[in-house]
């Protein structure tokens, strides 16, 4: 698994959710992986969710959508090299764990506001580009895959139900930012992987209050899509940093 990566490779992995730690207990199980550093706000309930060997892996408690939690992160991995950089952060509803802000999915431009608009940009788009901001200098100079879960929804092309305006923009500034950032990575690490993912219809919280007509068979386990993002990040070579994949390895459009 991962072959683009070396032996023992190192796997920081942010956000403590369904698919997060999927991403984990997948990882956990590849002989190749070396260090498996997860990144949440909620270590205990990390812990407790996830059964892992807790002596192999590492929690950092930091809040990444922070200033404050950026910097405890990039001091926990002072000079650590990163090969597989994963971001699961992602933000549609009020009901995910313990927002202040209210948000919910707007069916029309009078629902908008700038609360939720800016808060959707914050942690959907900003987070991930400040993350590899961060971590840029740990991300050079070896094999590298950046990942960051996206959503179908933020392709302006394949716009034709409308709505979500928060969502779907956020989702949108977030791939702009990881496609830009493949173009710089081109120079500093020609080594470097970047790229956007669509996890499709996960049973997480996100997703939880509109599964209800969602198909059973599209509504997908975070293991099952844990292990396809991971084969669908295998099959990426350097030429295919800064594309937008979906769970079933197909390319969507911008």
């Amino acid at each position: 698994m991962l072959e683009h990566l070396p032996n023992q490779y190192t796997a920081v992995v942010t956000g403590g959710g369904g698919i997060g730690r999927a991403l984990l207990e997948r990882l956990h199980q590849d002989p190749r992986a070396g260090r498996l550093i997860a990144v949440t706000r909620h270590p205990e309930r990390l812990k407790q969710e996830t059964p892992l060997d807790t002596n192999r892996l590492e929690v950092v408690d930091a809040d990444i959508t922070t200033e404050q939690g950026l910097k405890t992160l990039s001091d926990y991995l002072t000079q650590t090299p990163i090969h597989l950089l994963f971001n699961t952060i992602g933000v549609l509803h009020s009901g995910q764990s313990d927002q202040s802000v209210a948000i919910t999915p707007e069916k029309r431009l009078e629902r908008l506001s700038f609360e939720a608009l800016n808060h959707a940009f914050h942690v959907n788009a900003a987070t991930a580009a400040m993350l590899i901001s961060t971590l840029t200098d740990r991300l050079t100079h070896h094999p590298a895959i950046i990942a960051t879960l996206s959503a179908r929804v933020g392709s302006i092309g394949d716009n034709e139900l409308g709505g979500w305006y928060a969502y779907r923009a956020s989702k949108a500034a977030l791939n702009m930012l990881i496609k830009t950032a493949s173009v710089e990575f081109r120079r500093r690490n020609p080594q470097a992987i970047l790229l956007c993912l669509h996890p499709g219809t996960t049973d997480t919280e996100l997703s939880r209050p509109f599964q209800a007509r969602v198909p059973e068979e599209k509504l997908f386990t975070p293991d099952f899509v844990a292990e396809r993002l991971l084969e669908v990040i295998d099959r990426r070579t350097v030429e295919d940093s800064g594309a937008f994949y979906d769970w079933n390895d197909r390319p969507i459009e911008w």
